[in-house]
Formats: structure tokens, C-alpha cells, sequence
């Protein structure tokens, strides 16, 4: 099954690991074997909003095990594939390899080189700075989910920070629901048609630098990326007697910052980042705190409250960016952790729209069992009546989800 599910390409990836893991058996000093497999439950309280998606429950299985050599004090190999069968969801049964990657690390200085997950960013509900890995909008729509990236890292370690410089040569598309998904909204996004502003198309050589750094209760980090823009410009096109929207990928220079100082029970954060194409020039700005009450009413338990604004530059111009989404919005939350054995934690929260009466909630609860073990259920509801709001699109998508995933 999962042979006939992936392409020639990632098929050919997968057999070039395994050749490569292989000639480095005989010699590893240190294997590790660890991974995760898990069953994901959905039920959506309402029937499908278009034609052609399924009604009320959902379930899928998934696998991501993780393969760990190392050697000579400083070289390690890592290999980490995903893959997913879905009961329902044609297009969300897919395979990726999140990682194959090799590091030589000195005490200085490190190496990087293969396809790996780099994740920047400080903030809870959006991640403007992260740039590097292209979003898997198979999984989910919080755009957590990413996709591996080819990359050559070079990592450098000074008394005045770590500086990161990134070759990429190659681009992923983005990946997004089909016709028979939930969570999406009344166009299906063509994956068989897509276009590049770069000659180069899907192999444009990106680059980036990135300087990081702790200064006292202060994380800092700022950086400039060049490449192909993570973020396609969706365009209506008409297919006989079938709308579908087309992906175009622009080339862009984007800029971007974040802090994060701690402050006794205080978080403060933010996220900034400066984008340039050739048709538009924008920033964003991802700002808030997260303020911890410890042991209340007398027990171990943690509470904290979590408040950040989103602001874009374009504000509702840009209606066929897949970016643009929180152009002056607030997301108020909390999180409770039990600080127990099973670390249960909730997590709660809820981002309004302050142009448009429409908002979306959330809760997260999480608690493990034993030493191997991880139960969590998910809740998340869409409210809106702007026919205009990306919310009201997924008005019929309420749902909730359970997941039992096993760590080995």
C-alpha cells in the first residue's frame, strides 16, 4: 500500500536512504531506533458544505519512525520518513521524508547537509519568520505541519551569536486538500497546473542567513531569505464545468526578526517579518505575552494566559494570497499544566477577527500513559456570517478529534 501511494520521486529518495544507511552500518558507533505510530479519529458535527465531501467521521493511521547513527564524536545520520492512510481522504493517504540528513559537528562549527525541518519562531498562534520548510497542508490548516526540505546548512558558533547560512537547491509546492476533503473551502486548489515567476521553476536555488542569540533573559534572531516565496497566489481559472484555483509561485526577499525576553512569570514575544516581490512589498508583525500563575489554589498546577495580535500591511487587498490571513486579529488563550507524572496539559484558545464578526476556538488536552503512551483531544469551532471571511468558509467544519500515538 504504501508503495503504491507515493511518487517515483520519493520512492527513489526512500531507496537511496536505505543504500546509504546501509554502507554506514558496518562502521556506526551508536544506533538508536525510536519513532511514533498513532490512530487519528475525526467527527464533524455537521455534513459536508460542497459537493463531494464526506459527511460525519474520519479516521487514518499514521507512521514516523526515526533512524539515528552516529560516529567519530561528531558525525551522525538521521532518517525520519511520515506516511499517513486515510479512511476518507483520498489526497490526505500520503508519504513524505521529514529528514535525511547528515551533521559534522566540531566544537564550533557544524555541518548540515540533506533534507531536514528547520523551525524559527517564538510565538503561539501564527509563525510569520518561519520560512524554510514548506507548509503539508494535508494534515492540518494550523500550518504546523511541514514538509522536509533539501538543504547544505553551515552553522557557526560565536561568543556574539550563531550564525546559520542556508543553500537550497530545490522547491516544494505546497501541499492541499482535494475534492472529498473537510477543512477546505468551496475550490479545490489544482495541484497538476502550477507556475513560477523563476526560468528555474521548482529548482531555484533559495538562500538564507541567520544570526541567533541569548542575551541575559533575551532570544533573539533575525535573518534574509531569497528564494521562491512558501506562500503560492491562488488564481480562478475555469476547467469545462469545474472552477479550481491555480498556484503561482513568486520569487521574494523577506527579512524577518524575533524576540522573546523572560521576565520573572512574563513571556513576552514577537515575531516581525518585511517581504518584497515584484508585484507588492508587505510586513507583519505577530505580537503578545504569555503570563504564568504558578500553584494555584494550592496545588502543582500552572495556569497561563497567552495574548498576541496579528497585523498585515495588505489588510483584505490581497484576497488571493494563501498568506494573508490575519491581517488585524487577536488570539486570547490559556494553558493549564497539571505538572503530574502523565504531564497532562490543556490548552485554550480562541482568535477573533476585529474587522469582521467571526472567530474560531480551540482546546487542546493531551496526558500520557505510562511511558509510551500519549491520548489527545482536539476541539475546534468556526463561527462567522461575512461570506467574505475565510472563516465562513469552513462554517460547516466544526469538529473533534481524537489521537492515541505510541512512542517506541
Amino acid at each position: 500500500m504504501l508503495v503504491t501511494h507515493l511518487t517515483n520521486n520519493l520512492r527513489s529518495k526512500i531507496i537511496a536512504a536505505s543504500l546509504l544507511l546501509l554502507s554506514f552500518g558496518a562502521t556506526a558507533a551508536e544506533f538508536e531506533s525510536s519513532g511514533q505510530i498513532g490512530t487519528e479519529a475525526r467527527y464533524f458535527f455537521e455534513t459536508g458544505q460542497y459537493a463531494e465531501q464526506f459527511d460525519h467521521t474520519q479516521t487514518s493511521l499514521f507512521v514516523e519512525p526515526e533512524l539515528y547513527w552516529a560516529w567519530n564524536e561528531g558525525d551522525s545520520l538521521t532518517f525520519k520518513p511520515f506516511y499517513r492512510l486515510d479512511s476518507q481522504d483520498s489526497e490526505r493517504t500520503h508519504g513524505d521524508i521529514r529528514e535525511l540528513s547528515y551533521v559534522h559537528a566540531r566544537d564550533d562549527w557544524e555541518v548540515r547537509a540533506g533534507i531536514r525541518k528547520e523551525f524559527w519562531g517564538v510565538t503561539e498562534f501564527q509563525h510569520l519568520v518561519d520560512v524554510i520548510n514548506q507548509t503539508d497542508g494535508l494534515e492540518d490548516i494550523d500550518g504546523e505541519d511541514k514538509l522536509g526540505q533539501q538543504m547544505l546548512n553551515l552553522s557557526l558558533v560565536k561568543d556574539w551569536g550563531i550564525v546559520d547560512l542556508y543553500l537550497m537547491p530545490g522547491f516544494r509546492e505546497r501541499t492541499f486538500s482535494g475534492r472529498d476533503s473537510r477543512l477546505r473551502g468551496p475550490l479545490v486548489v489544482d495541484k497538476h497546473h502550477v507556475s513560477y515567476e523563476s526560468a528555474a521553476k521548482d529548482k531555484h536555488v533559495d538562500l538564507a542567513l541567520r544570526w541567533s542569540h541569548s542575551v541575559g533573559d533575551f532570544d533573539l534572531g533575525s535573518y534574509w531569505f531569497h528564494g521562491t516565496n512558501r506562500d503560492p497566489i491562488l488564481t480562478f481559472t475555469q476547467e469545462g464545468d469545474t472552477s479550481v484555483l491555480r498556484q503561482y509561485y513568486n520569487q521574494m526577499d523577506q527579512l524577518g526578526f524575533d524576540l522573546q525576553a523572560t521576565l520573572e512569570g512574563w513571556l513576552w514575544k514577537v515575531e516581525s517579518i518585511y517581504r518584497t516581490t515584484k508585484g507588492e512589498d508587505f510586513q507583519a508583525t505577530q505580537a503578545g505575552f504569555e503570563y504564568t500563575f504558578t500553584g494555584v489554589f494550592e496545588s502543582i498546577a500552572d495556569i497561563g494566559l497567552l495574548v498576541e495580535h496579528g497585523w498585515d500591511s495588505r489588510g483584505e487587498s490581497d484576497q488571493n494570497s494563501s498568506g494573508a490571513q490575519n491581517q488585524n486579529d487577536l488570539f486570547v488563550g490559556s494553558r493549564i499544566a497539571f505538572n503530574d507524572i502523565q504531564d497532562s496539559e490543556v490548552l485554550m484558545g480562541f482568535s477573533s477577527d476585529l474587522d469582521h464578526n467571526a472567530f474560531n476556538l480551540i482546546v487542546e488536552a493531551s496526558r500520557r500513559f505510562g511511558d509510551s503512551f500519549k491520548a489527545s483531544l482536539d476541539i475546534r469551532l468556526f463561527q462567522s456570517t461575512d461570506p467574505t471571511e475565510q472563516v465562513f468558509l469552513l462554517k460547516n467544519d466544526d469538529h473533534l478529534q481524537f489521537s492515541l500515538r505510541w512512542y517506541y
